[in-house]
């Protein structure tokens, strides 16, 4: 009676640590992966590396963390790679015509919004699934991309373009300060208001929300606009640090944001996740990069093992609903 007593104390306390094991797996192997690191690699724990870690990311940061948003509501923005080539190519024609930075900001933003707008639209009001719909407004705006800049690559025509992103504060540049701030605005707005609550809600269980009182396609049309709207602001930060845009068909940089979220433990079913998961799945797959090129790892079999990151993370991911279940 005694053994079965302490035998059914013992389970669920077993259940609760796996279960904060669980929540924040994320943490543990991004703190473990630092600390092996630091141990292992000259150069990884210095001033200069770090920040250049930081500011490599920013860009990504900037898109990672609003699509985390469009993701919990059960959306999937395949076109934020769209966005992020062709905004720049928008803001530098603004900024070619006019001369003005903040003018040539706004317009990339705008497009961005725009599209994020289209596409949400199409999702809720059509009921099309946001995957196809992504994708194909995808291959219309990578199309608009080569008409806006007539096939050349732009460049600014002010110097102060490149403050944009350039700017020194406090050592840091000013694309990881954006970064930064555009984290913390999406943190607080998906953990802090009843507009994040309805996007749990919308991602959960559409139909039940709806009945609770959720305007669901208000929720769905906005979180893709934010995310567009990111992913503009990102790419013309990316044209910012570079100097330059270019049009293309590549969709490489929404790899990498997908990357970031479920490494963190976002669900590509929606429903759950977090910003600061996103922020650390950002990191986390940052630093292993830089561990790699310091030990000047072959690129190719980077690839192979961060492929393998992402499936193991997306397994973990379908494993932990399935006993939830």
């Amino acid at each position: 009676m005694a053994e079965s007593t302490a035998s059914s104390a013992t389970a669920p306390s077993a259940g609760r640590y796996l279960g904060v094991l669980g929540r924040f797996g994320i943490v543990w192997v991004t703190l473990a992966l630092f600390v092996v690191l630091v141990a292992t690699t000259d150069g990884f724990l210095t001033g200069p590396n770090l920040r250049n870690v930081l500011d490599q990311q920013a860009t990504l940061l900037i898109a990672a963390s609003v699509a985390t948003l469009t993701m919990i509501a059960g959306g999937f923005d395949v076109s934020i790679a769209a966005v992020a080539v062709v905004s720049p190519l928008v803001a530098l024609r603004v900024e070619n015509a006019t001369g003005s930075v903040l003018l040539a900001l706004l317009a990339g933003c705008a497009f961005g919004l725009v599209v994020g707008l289209a596409n949400g639209s199409i999702v809720a009001f059509a009921r099309i699934n946001s995957f196809i719909t992504t994708l194909a407004t995808s291959f219309i705006v990578f199309g608009l991309g080569y008409i806006v800049s007539e096939r050349s690559i732009l460049r600014p025509v002010t110097e102060s373009f490149r403050s944009i992103a350039r700017t020194r504060v406090l050592n840091l540049t000013t694309a990881t300060w954006i970064s930064l701030a555009v984290v913390a605005v999406a943190w607080f707005a998906l953990a802090g208001t009843r507009f994040g609550r309805h996007v749990y809600a919308t991602g959960g269980n559409a139909e039940a929300a709806r009945l609770a009182g959720v305007r669901t396609r208000h929720i769905v049309v906005s979180v893709f606009a934010l995310s567009g709207l990111a992913a503009g602001l990102a790419g013309v930060v990316a044209a910012s640090r570079t100097i330059s845009a270019t049009p293309s068909d590549d969709f490489s940089f929404v790899f990498g944001v997908i990357a970031a979220i479920v490494v963190g433990g976002t669900s590509i079913a929606g429903g759950t996740g977090a910003v600061w998961r996103t922020l650390l799945g950002a990191f986390f797959i940052a630093f292993m990069v830089n561990g790699f090129n310091l030990h000047q790892v072959d690129p190719i079999w980077q690839r192979v093992i961060q492929g393998v990151v992402i499936l193991v993370a997306v397994s973990a991911d379908a494993w932990s609903r399935s006993r939830r279940t």
